[in-house]
Formats: structure tokens, C-alpha cells, sequence
């Protein structure tokens, strides 16, 4: 604060203008990245997502083909009759079967060209086998696929391979390129729980689910094809696997954790790469469809997002301080002439006045600055006159101070002289007295607890009884958990003094039977504080007036404060003094309330929350 307090005003006032529009422009900013960032990411994901319902989708339509094609050929008689037939098939039958049904299943395949193999697989060993339709199970029958099939028992079966194995084992020696495959496999029973063969129709991966294969034109984006045994099917190259070696066990534990608890995070990153893991189940074939977003690019276009912000913000706030610069430079060139002047005044230089042209607080604080050099010899002489003035003042001072300690001290002294001599009421009286001294001399604070300002009460009222033949009888209804109530200090005694001069006229004074009751209530949380006096009360006009008195603007206080009629309506200041008290400390919506009904009584309300005081009275 020292350095700050010893920059110019112009450095201050440039360095607050950018300070004032920072702020704006950083949250602005600040939105605007979010919004962004927001808006790229929705785009990214909708846009992946779109991409990955339309492989399903194609990849549901090959589903299709592949099921019809099985169930073409399980309702066929022909093939059925063929595979339950446990002798050797006459030639005639043989040539039969080749010339018709095994044509219409190559027509099957022939109008589905995306399926690699329609096989029929018999349990027979007597049947003759017809490359490529139709082949013994002997040549299968250790293979995984079909086992799992075999315990289906005529549902539908799929599996997936990484390649597709020659059945007539044709290319021994020779290492096929993997071309990896989905089989759907279906038992027949005929009759039922009577194994007869297996129908399976093959389909290559890449033609199945084409964009898992191929390459995206930016490559930004790579689909998995991951069935129930966690294996992973994608493109080779360019593939996401080669630079992030730890995406397919990720994958693999995100799928697993889907299936046990239903949730997955789309959100991966790795070796300082982010990605966004879109996946779709696909429940038909036992299998997981999920498209891998780089984020990459999409970072890069919020990368520059960010930075063309940022220079925007640098640029306008650079342009800011350069022209808040010349202009308060400008604004400031007279001010810097009276400072000017005025170090040369301090070092004794003589004033030889100063012109400064214009108006506004400049011009005026020059001309007040050449009044105060004009008028400088006089305020000194006065000075020394007023310095003189002020120790007589203080002298007078001292002369007339009375310690109010020695007063109290005093009462107490001319109270046990009263007692000594057995003037009881004189020092019942002194005594009242006195605790109403102390209570007035010890403001240690604004609040006291209720129990305080009832025995201030009592004091005043025993004190106040001297006056009277027959004395003012104070009643209480308190519970006593109410005594420990916050209240503020001489609120309620201004309530009771002004009961006490006016609740009865001036011939009735010595009247009998005077009361003033003072109960406590609770309503919705707020403490109720009644004073009700048996006195004449007030007739309308002038309960009105009192109301008036009371609720009066500040700025009106000065007309009422001069009215001083009789009755109550003198004693409304007092009361007006109480309530502005009470809405200063406590809130608007409390205060006092005035009713009273002609020649019968008259109750005044206060209001005030309930707070419980605890330790010191005085706080």
C-alpha cells in the first residue's frame, strides 16, 4: 500500500480504468473459452455418435442378411432330408441334390455378396461332402466356435475369429494375410434333441462393420468391434493401438465395468493425448460397437479459440491504457501546475498567484488555494488567539466537572445516615435512587437483559410513588425465562415514565387504584412487550396525533418535537425516540404500537426478536 500511495494520480487512475475493464473482460472471456469448449465438445460427440448409430445400423442389416440366409436353408426339406439320411445317398439323388438344392443355396449366397461362406455341416460320416456347401463335422468338430455352438442347442450362435481357415486345408505351408470373421452357427435337431448337423454363414469383419475397417480421411477417429470374449477387432494401420499401447486393456476394463455396474466414461487420455470413447452395445450379436475420437484437433481449434481471446483482450486492453494515458494526461495538466505552485510555496518562494483556466474542481481548488495563501497571516494570529481561548475553556471545564461516582458515593452516605436514624422510607428512596444512577451511569453497551431494565423500572416507580398519596402499583407478568431476553437499554422505562406523567389528568393524581402492567408474549418467533396502564387513555383526535408523532418521517421531526399540548401528545417524542431505537438496531419491521381507548386504558407495544442473553447483562 506504501508504493501504491506513492504513484501519481495518472499511473492510479490508468491502473484502475484497466482494472475496472479487466474484470468484465475476464469474465467474458472466461465464459465465452466455456461456451466454446462446450459447444466443440457437443459437436465432437454428436457428430462421432451420429457415425456410430450408422454402423450399427449397417451392421444390423447385415445381421439380417445373415439370419435369413440361415433360415432359408433350415426350412429347406430338401437339406433337411439330406442331413437325417444315415445311408449313402443313390447317384441318383446325389446328382439330384447338386443340381437343385445346393444351386438354390449358392443363389442364397449369390444374393447376399457381402457373405463369405453358407456351410452345412453334417453328422454323418456316409454323406458325401460338396465343396463349398456342404462338409463333414469331423473337420470342425474340436474347433471352440463349434462347441459353443453345440451347447446352444438350436438357438443362434455368433462368433468371432481373427481369421478364416481353408477347410480342405488346400494352402498347407503357405501363411494366409488374417481375415478376421463373423460366424453365425445354428444346430439343427430333427427331431428335436436329435443332432443331426450345424449351419453357419460367414461374413468378413470388414465387410460387416466397413468403418471399423477403413480409414478415416483425417484420421482422427478409429472403430472397435469388441465381442463377449474382450477381443478387440479394428484397422491395423493407421491405428490409435500403435502410439497408445494401454487403449485396449483400457477398453477392455471400461466394458467390463459396464457390464457390472452400468456406467461408462467416455472421457480417456494417454501419453498427454486426449480421446473420446463413444460406444453403442450391441446386443443382437453379443457384441460392443465403439468409435475412438481423437481430440487432437478439436483441442487445437480451442487452442486458438483461447488465443485469439487472450490477443484480443491483450490488443483492447493495450489500446485502453494508451488512450486513458493522453486523456488523463490532458485532464490532469492543470492539476500538475497547482501542485507545481505549491511545492514552490513550501520552500518559501513567494506566491505570486496562479492562472488556471476553466472551471470544474481543478479551477476551483486554485481558487481556494490563492484564498488560503491571501488569508494566511490572519489564520495564524487566529490561531494563537483560539489556542489561548481553548486553555481557558478547559479550565472552566475542570472547575465545573462532578465525578458522578462522587454523587452516588454521596447518596450513599446521606442513605445510611437515613437508616442510622430510622428514616425507612428515606432510604428506601435513596436506595431506588441509586440504582437508578448506576444503572444510567454504567453504558457499557446497548443491550441488557429484561431482568435489568424491570428493576430499573421498579426503582423509578418507587421513586416516583413519593409524589403520590396513592402510589402507582407496577404488576408483572413475566415468565422467567423471558428475564434472560435481549432488550435495548432505557427502552422500556421512556414507555413507563410517560404512562406514569400522562395516563392520568392533572386532577386526578391522587386518584386509587392506578396500575401499570408490563407481559411478555411470544408470537411466530417475536417477543411482544406490553405496557398497560388503567389511566383516561386518549380520545381519537388525539391518539391519531400520538400515531403520527410516532411514525413520522425524519424529516418532519422537527415540527412535531415543537408541539408540546397536553396529554400524551407531549410525550411522544420519547416514544418516537424508542421506536427509531428499536428499527435502528433491530430492523424496519419492529417498533412500537399505540392503542388506547378513551377514558379506559391505554396499551403501547413493542416488538423485538427473541434473543436470549447469557454471561454478562451488558454487552
Amino acid at each position: 500500500m506504501y508504493w501504491w500511495g506513492r504513484r501519481s494520480l495518472q499511473s492510479r487512475l490508468l491502473a484502475a480504468y484497466i482494472f475496472i475493464v479487466l474484470g468484465p473482460c475476464l469474465m467474458v472471456s472466461v465464459y465465452s473459452y466455456q461456451a466454446i469448449n462446450n459447444t466443440y465438445m457437443r459437436d465432437a460427440i454428436a457428430k462421432n455418435s451420429y457415425v456410430l448409430d450408422m454402423e450399427k445400423q449397417h451392421i444390423f442389416n447385415q445381421v439380417e442378411a445373415m439370419e435369413r440366409a440361415v433360415q432359408m436353408a433350415y426350412e429347406d426339406k430338401e437339406v433337411v432330408d439330406y442331413l437325417t439320411n444315415a445311408s449313402e445317398p443313390e447317384l441318383e439323388k446325389l446328382v439330384e441334390f447338386n443340381t437343385g438344392t445346393l444351386v438354390n443355396m449358392a443363389r442364397i449366397q449369390y444374393n447376399n455378396p457381402n457373405i463369405e461362406h453358407l456351410r452345412l455341416y453334417s453328422k454323418s460320416t456316409k454323406l458325401h461332402e460338396i465343396s463349398p456347401i456342404v462338409f463333414r463335422e469331423e473337420r470342425v468338430a474340436g474347433e471352440p466356435w463349434f462347441q459353443k455352438a453345440m451347447k446352444l442347442e438350436g438357438r443362434q450362435s455368433w462368433s468371432y475369429l481373427s481369421n478364416d481357415p481353408d477347410l480342405m486345408q488346400r494352402f498347407i505351408g503357405q501363411t494366409s494375410r488374417p481375415t478376421p470373421k463373423v460366424s453365425l452357427l445354428r444346430e439343427m435337431n430333427r427331431p428335436t434333441g436329435n443332432h443331426i448337423g450345424m449351419f453357419q454363414v460367414d461374413m468378413l469383419l470388414e465387410r460387416f462393420t466397413p468403418r471399423t475397417y477403413a480409414a478415416a480421411q483425417d484420421n482422427q477417429t478409429q472403430m472397435f468391434l469388441v465381442d463377449e470374449e474382450q477381443q478387440i477387432f479394428t484397422r491395423r494401420d493407421p491405428s490409435f493401438l500403435k502410439d497408445n499401447p494401454r487403449m485396449a486393456e483400457a477398453i477392455q476394463t471400461r466394458l467390463q465395468a459396464y457390464r457390472e455396474t452400468g456406467e461408462w466414461n467416455i472421457h480417456y487420455t494417454e501419453n498427454g493425448h486426449s480421446f473420446l470413447l463413444l460406444f453403442t452395445p450391441l446386443d443382437r450379436i453379443h457384441a460392443y460397437l465403439l468409435n475412438v475420437v481423437s481430440m487432437e484437433e478439436i483441442m487445437k481449434d480451442i487452442s486458438n479459440t483461447r488465443n485469439l481471446i487472450i490477443g484480443a483482450n491483450v490488443g483492447f486492453i493495450v489500446l485502453l491504457s494508451v488512450i486513458a494515458y493522453v486523456l488523463n494526461a490532458f485532464i490532469l495538466k492543470n492539476l500538475r501546475l497547482l501542485t507545481d505552485t505549491m511545492k514552490k510555496v513550501r520552500r518559501g518562494e513567494a506566491y505570486s498567484g496562479i492562472l488556471i483556466k476553466g472551471g470544474g474542481e481543478v479551477g476551483e481548488l486554485a481558487h481556494h488555494f490563492s484564498k488560503l495563501m491571501n488569508t494566511i497571516n490572519t489564520l495564524v494570529a487566529q490561531a494563537v488567539h483560539k489556542q489561548a481561548l481553548s486553555k481557558e475553556a478547559e479550565l472552566r471545564t475542570l472547575h465545573n466537572q462532578i465525578d458522578a461516582h462522587f454523587l452516588y458515593n454521596t447518596l450513599e452516605n446521606i442513605k445510611m445516615k437515613a437508616e442510622i436514624e430510622d428514616q425507612r422510607a428515606i432510604s428506601d428512596a435513596l436506595t431506588s435512587l441509586g440504582g437508578m444512577m448506576r444503572y444510567n451511569f454504567k453504558w457499557s453497551g446497548e443491550y441488557v437483559k429484561l431482568r435489568d431494565e424491570i428493576r430499573h423500572i421498579e426503582n423509578y416507580i418507587e421513586v416516583m410513588n413519593i409524589r403520590f398519596e396513592h402510589p402507582v402499583q407496577l404488576k408483572l407478568h413475566i415468565e422467567a425465562i423471558y428475564l434472560e431476553l435481549e432488550v435495548l437499554k432505557m427502552s422500556l422505562q421512556p414507555i413507563v415514565e410517560n404512562s406514569v406523567k400522562h395516563a392520568w389528568s392533572t386532577g386526578d393524581e391522587e386518584a386509587e387504584n392506578r396500575m401499570i402492567r408490563i407481559e411478555v408474549s411470544e408470537a411466530d418467533g417475536e417477543i411482544v412487550i406490553a405496557v398497560h396502564d388503567n389511566g383516561t387513555g386518549l380520545a381519537t383526535e388525539k391518539l391519531s396525533a400520538l400515531r403520527t408523532t410516532l411514525y413520522a418521517p425524519e424529516e418532519q421531526a422537527d415540527d412535531f418535537s415543537g408541539s408540546r399540548e397536553g396529554g400524551r401528545r407531549a410525550g411522544g417524542i420519547g416514544l418516537r425516540n424508542v421506536h427509531q431505537r428499536l428499527q435502528l438496531f433491530y430492523g424496519e419491521v419492529y417498533g412500537l404500537e399505540i392503542h388506547s381507548e378513551a377514558g379506559s386504558w391505554t396499551t403501547v407495544f413493542m416488538t423485538l426478536p427473541k434473543v436470549l442473553l447469557t454471561g454478562d447483562p451488558e454487552r
